[in-house]
């Protein structure tokens, strides 16, 4: 199972929200490509980063903060916020950046027609309260069930998810595991990287057990920032 050190951007700055709300931030670094460095020299394999600004915009903002962490690791990272347009995808692409995670246009109409030029490298951002899907930096919950549009996405061709449960994200409260547990049982044969809750080394422990059933990974942010969880030592533990 991966363990994927997250980096939120924020007005350039990394930082950490709770439950998604930008009043309830905390900055931990003006330097987001070095924490990008020090995450690649504890042996991740991967790195998480979503442009906050762009989810609540609805377009990339930090583009420029991007292209400079992925030029400063030789590790891939994945790319979230805002993005849902082609333009913006290929903006992505043509920097080297072949892991797109989109979210909000999962919603739309448009979004099939992206699907079958793109889906090679997309990832599916699927963010829900109760299994109910979240949209527009999660600030709308829609009536829309979770695994219903997972198995929709599934039979377009798109295989892996990043499913973030919104209630468990930076509580550092633990994984919502009946959501985990439901998602892998309902939609066998997808590739599934948990987000929001895992607050420590315990927590890891527990998903790793999921790993013959379909959990790749899990997205890890506020715990290796506040020093619950040693990145090093989690991956480790996970190989």
């Amino acid at each position: 199972m991966l363990v994927i050190p997250a980096i939120d951007l924020k007005e350039g700055k990394c930082v950490r929200l709770v439950q998604g709300d930008p009043l309830q931030e905390t900055v931990y670094s003006y330097d987001p490509e070095g924490i990008a460095q020090q995450f690649e020299e504890a042996g991740a394999r991967l790195i998480h980063v979503v442009d906050l600004d762009g989810a609540f915009e609805g377009q990339p903002v930090n583009m420029h903060i991007v292209k400079k962490i992925a030029r400063a690791v030789s590790i891939p990272i994945e790319i979230g916020g805002g993005i849902r347009t082609e333009t913006a995808i290929k903006m992505y692409l043509d920097e080297g950046i072949e892991r797109i995670i989109m979210g909000t246009v999962l919603m739309e109409d448009t979004f099939r027609e992206i699907a079958e030029r793109f889906k090679e490298y997309i990832i599916a951002g699927v963010d829900a309260k109760d299994l109910k899907i979240a949209t527009h930096g999660w600030k709308k919950i829609i009536d829309m069930d979770a695994i219903k549009c997972i198995k929709e996405l599934q039979s377009i061709g798109i295989s892996e998810i990043i499913y973030t449960d919104i209630a468990t994200d930076g509580m550092l409260q633990g994984p919502n595991y009946t959501s985990i547990e439901k998602i892998l049982s309902e939609v066998p044969g997808i590739a599934l990287i948990a987000s929001g809750g895992v607050s420590a080394v315990e927590d890891l422990e527990k998903l790793k057990k999921y790993g013959n059933r379909g959990l790749k990974g899990c997205i890890v942010g506020k715990a290796i920032y506040d020093g619950r969880i040693n990145l090093r030592n989690a991956i480790s533990l996970c190989k």
